[in-house]
């Protein structure tokens, strides 16, 4: 499976969070499973360190490499197929997540009702 971690699932991924669930865990954490971490998400998590409302202490991009997720570049693809969501949400950051999931054939693992609104795509948790 292909799996595309929200950036709020990759911190508590990284932080050992009790928030997130046993399913989750247990689907990143399966080798046969392809687990994507977006630059989005990346650049999400760099905007709010510099803003002081996110302290982690080390980098996103390295905190991401050394747990293992593979990065999901963002192409001009990617960009485009934000335009064609419903406007059900208005983070720029996750109708991109979305665009990309639905762009890629990637799961998208998430907890966020807003982006679990959006049709077309596959969620963890089901």
């Amino acid at each position: 499976m292909r799996l595309l971690v929200d950036t709020h699932v990759f911190l508590w991924w990284r932080g050992d969070d009790p928030r997130l669930g046993e399913l989750e865990r247990q689907a990143v954490r399966d080798g046969q499973n392809d687990v994507f971490l977006s630059a989005a998400s990346i650049w999400e998590i760099a905007i709010k360190r510099s803003l002081g409302r996110l302290q982690i202490p080390e980098a996103a991009s390295a905190a991401a490499v050394r747990l293992g997720f593979e990065p999901l570049p963002i192409s001009f693809a990617h960009a485009e197929a934000t335009a064609l969501l419903p406007p059900l949400h208005r983070d720029p950051f996750d109708r991109l997540l979305v665009a990309q999931a639905r762009t890629e054939g990637c799961t998208l693992v998430t907890n966020d009702p807003l982006i679990r609104a959006y049709p077309g795509v596959a969620f963890l948790p089901a």
